[in-house]
């Protein structure tokens, strides 16, 4: 893919895909998509698709004023990269770190998004 690194990741999610690049220098995982590796510098990003599964690192519960509380969460991939977004499924306040979720692409505003649900039921 030689296209822009944001239509790239948009093309992915649209396609119910999550894309993230790895440097081909220092292999590191690359995330949010970029032309340069943010760790060494290297031009040599190569686009992968993720498994869509990880593990919540850290979630928080915002209440704004005329709406729902919702959840913030940074959610750790097992490709090695974190991703801020948000877990559904469950009430804000029942997304524990630890939790381990996987990725399901829905459509706000007219554009996809990812977000993620439990795999697990916590006891």
């Amino acid at each position: 893919m030689s296209q822009a690194p944001a239509l790239a990741y948009a093309e992915g999610l649209a396609a119910g895909e999550l894309r993230f690049q790895r440097c081909s220098e220092c292999e590191r995982a690359v995330f949010h998509p970029r032309v340069l590796c943010p760790h060494c510098g290297a031009e040599s990003v190569e686009w992968r698709t993720s498994s869509g599964t990880g593990t919540v690192y850290a979630s928080t519960v915002l209440h704004k004023r005329g709406s729902d509380p919702y959840n913030v969460a940074l959610i750790d991939l097992d490709e090695g990269f974190r991703m801020m977004s948000r877990v559904e499924g469950v009430a804000p306040e029942d997304v524990h770190i630890g939790s381990r979720v996987g990725l399901a692409v829905i459509t706000e505003d007219g554009a996809p998004l990812a977000v993620f649900r439990p795999l697990e039921v916590r006891a």
